[in-house]
């Protein structure tokens, strides 16, 4: 991926968190932003399998595909937690990780059903929904470890420089729990095998710190959108 494709996807995914925010401020409600947490973990999940190219211009780095949708998972974490507060945050969080076991099971269910004597892309359909079980395993702890630790550092963050710096909230209270789910995920997903651990480690916490930055200008916008009178 080229750095100006890698940016253009960045903004987009993170244009639609400040969408989500005018619906939360329109009914005072988190369903909008809940909807989209789930559907971008659900995917995310799909695809994570894929390890893909990352080209900055200087270097290059890998990381597996799901780390763009994971980056902004942790901005509309964010966004919840400033909004509504930590225990919303926590229920968001848990019905998404119980949307993932309902994934596997159905994905599971449908590839080894047998299939049509026309259909003809088993295989492909494997490859894109078999994955193995220690990738969703690592998936799922990872996610429920970095995603709870994020909420409470951002609370932390908060509550420390009594609710200013948002930026620095959204920053640095983030890069805490993307070390700690990429080591967790890359690690139980990939060791055994010829794939890099550490430099994939490092791929996906540098590409989602990266993405924590081009979210700052939607992080503020959508505190401007929740907030405005």
């Amino acid at each position: 991926m080229t750095l100006s494709l890698f940016v253009f996807w960045a903004v987009m995914v993170s244009l639609l968190t400040s969408a989500a925010a005018f619906y939360a401020k329109r009914y005072g409600r988190s369903e909008a932003l809940v909807a989209l947490y789930v559907v971008l973990i659900l995917f995310a999940n799909i695809i994570a399998s894929k390890i893909i190219r990352f080209d900055l211009g200087f270097t290059q780095i890998f990381a597996p595909a799901a780390v763009l949708i994971f980056a902004v998972t942790f901005l509309l974490t964010d966004i919840v937690n400033e909004r509504f507060g930590r225990a919303e945050t926590q229920r968001m969080i848990f019905i998404a990780f119980c949307s993932q076991i309902v994934l596997v099971v159905f994905s599971y269910l449908a590839i080894h059903t047998a299939p049509a004597p026309f259909f003809l892309n088993q295989a492909a359909f494997e490859a894109v929904l078999g994955s193995v079980p220690r990738i969703v395993v690592a998936s799922l702890i990872a996610f429920l470890i970095s995603e709870n630790a994020d909420a409470y550092i951002f609370a932390w963050f908060k509550n420390k420089t009594q609710g200013k710096h948002l930026w620095m909230r959204n920053v640095f209270s983030s890069l805490p729990s993307m070390i700690l789910d990429s080591a967790i995920f890359i690690t139980i997903a990939f060791y055994g095998g010829a794939i890099p651990i550490f430099g994939l480690i490092v791929g996906q916490t540098t590409i989602k710190w990266l993405i924590g930055i081009i979210d700052i200008p939607f992080m503020y916008l959508a505190k401007s959108i929740l907030n405005e009178k």
